[in-house]
């Protein structure tokens, strides 16, 4: 048995975040690939399939993206017949995203592939709920430091 000492990178909270955000994202690319679809693509389908009709802004907000980083992705999932972009009737200046309907009908199979992927991995052995909860907490309390 090693009594070797955890390093001061693997003792750091933050390092054990990224490496789950990370390992996360790598495993819905995989799932999302046979969709050609991206991870954040599938955060933009997420808050669209929840309200449809939202201005970029707004997706922007709901995903905590800003505007440079969400209008490459939206850009491309227009190209590929994701999303429609309207022009705003009450402001020029902004936009509406609107889902097209190959990503209305998608999105119960991209579902059940999300689902069918978690479950093959075993995520929902672990207290989903209890992490849950506590990343929430963490990202409140971060936030506020940033104020």
């Amino acid at each position: 048995m090693s009594n070797k000492k955890p390093s001061k990178l693997e003792q750091q909270l933050c390092f054990e975040v990224y490496k789950a955000s990370s390992n996360f994202t790598k495993q819905y690319a995989k799932t999302l690939e046979p969709f050609q679809l991206t991870f954040p693509q599938y955060l933009v389908l997420l808050a669209l399939w929840e309200e449809d009709h939202l201005l970029t802004r707004d997706i922007g907000k709901r995903l905590e993206l800003g505007i440079g980083t969400l209008n490459p992705i939206i850009n491309r999932m227009i190209e590929r017949d994701w999303l429609e972009k309207k022009q705003s009737n009450e402001d020029k200046r902004a936009y509406i995203i609107s889902l097209t309907e190959k990503a209305k009908k998608a999105e119960d199979e991209i579902e059940q592939s999300i689902i069918k992927k978690i479950t093959s991995c075993n995520f929902l052995d672990m207290n989903a709920s209890t992490l849950m909860s506590q990343l929430k907490e963490l990202n409140a309390f971060l936030s506020k430091m940033e104020e």
